[in-house]
């Protein structure tokens, strides 16, 4: 089954944790009690090496990962298998590996709904314990794992001994020894404190993931609208640019969007000048329109003193009469 296929809506999304955790300890034979127990990469290769047996290099994969190397080691070589089986999944190495409980219940809930898919849910002829002999660190996880086992044996067979002797003891002191006893009480979960306190902490830690990858989707929109009302050329945010950036998904490039609304809307607009712009861009038009009004009529008034003028050829001609020069010639 291509995993492109498996999309978040998927009902695998939905498998709680607590199933998670039994699912991965019947087929592993592992004790984990906390989700991001496997954040080091080891049992999802350990998964996939069940679903398809001999796919995965044991060899390489290390159960004692405790630094982000080491664990980056381990989800190369799950890449790899991905790779070799045209599994197109992506896997986020970088939130996997800080331990995050809701990324590696994703991931998890992934690896269940794949196994699921691939063997029909029936791996009980994997032996897991055999098959992590060869990992690094495999043998003491094989250890640790058997060890909770017989202790739980050897205390439920305590627990019957002890009660045994208990009843032995209500019948030989009678019902005077057994008013004492039915007033105490079982003390309560929460003040016994173990897995019902763990339960509670890994609960509460998925509801803190889940709100800050909320508050960080919320707070990049708040910053996309923030930058947009803050670029010196847009002076008039259209609404829709709004809109479409506070009702964009995560997928949506919603600034890019917004960007072209508002360079669509400057498009649209055209400059209009003020009444005080205008009359100052007239009066030096007006001041140079009476200037060369003013030239022309001095250079009229210049040519009709120059042709009312008498010219000298008509001076010498004029008779003197009387004149004691003419008289003289």
């Amino acid at each position: 089954m291509a995993a492109s296929n498996i999309g978040m809506m998927d009902g695998a999304y939905f498998v709680g944790r607590n199933e998670i955790l039994a699912w991965i300890n019947t087929t592993l034979q592992l004790g984990l009690s906390k989700v991001e127990e496997a954040a080091s990469g080891a049992v999802a290769c350990q998964l996939m090496d069940a679903a398809h047996p001999g796919a995965v290099p044991m060899h390489k994969v290390n159960f004692d990962a405790k630094n982000e190397y080491d664990m980056i080691q381990n989800y190369k070589v799950l890449q790899d298998v991905f790779n070799k089986l045209k599994i197109t999944k992506h896997i986020e190495v970088n939130k996997l590996i800080k331990g995050r409980p809701l990324d590696n219940l994703e991931f998890m809930q992934w690896m269940k709904r794949y196994c699921d898919s691939v063997s029909g849910g029936f791996m009980s002829s994997y032996n897991a314990s055999e098959r992590r002999e060869s990992s690094k660190g495999g043998k003491d996880t094989n250890r640790r794992t058997s060890v909770p086992s017989q202790a739980a044996a050897k205390s439920a067979s305590a627990g019957h001994r002890a009660q045994a002797s208990s009843h032995g003891s209500k019948r030989a002191n009678g019902q005077a020894t057994n008013a004492p006893q039915r007033s105490a009480k079982p003390p309560s979960p929460a003040n016994s404190g173990g897995p019902a306190y763990d339960e509670q902490i890994t609960e509460l830690k998925l509801l803190v993931d889940s709100l800050e990858k909320e508050r960080d989707f919320y707070f990049s929109k708040l910053r996309d609208i923030e930058i947009l009302c803050q670029s010196p050329e847009t002076e008039h945010v259209p609404v829709n640019a709004i809109h479409s950036i506070l009702y964009a998904s995560e997928d949506d490039n919603a600034d890019a969007d917004a960007q072209a609304m508002v360079s669509q809307q400057q498009n649209h607009q055209q400059p209009t000048l003020s009444p005080i712009l205008e009359a100052s861009e007239e009066r030096p038009k007006q001041e140079a329109a009476h200037k060369r009004k003013s030239i022309s009529d001095l250079g009229e008034f210049e040519m009709a003193a120059s042709s009312s003028r008498p010219r000298l050829s008509d001076i010498s001609d004029v008779q003197l009469c009387g004149s004691p020069l003419t008289s003289f010639t």
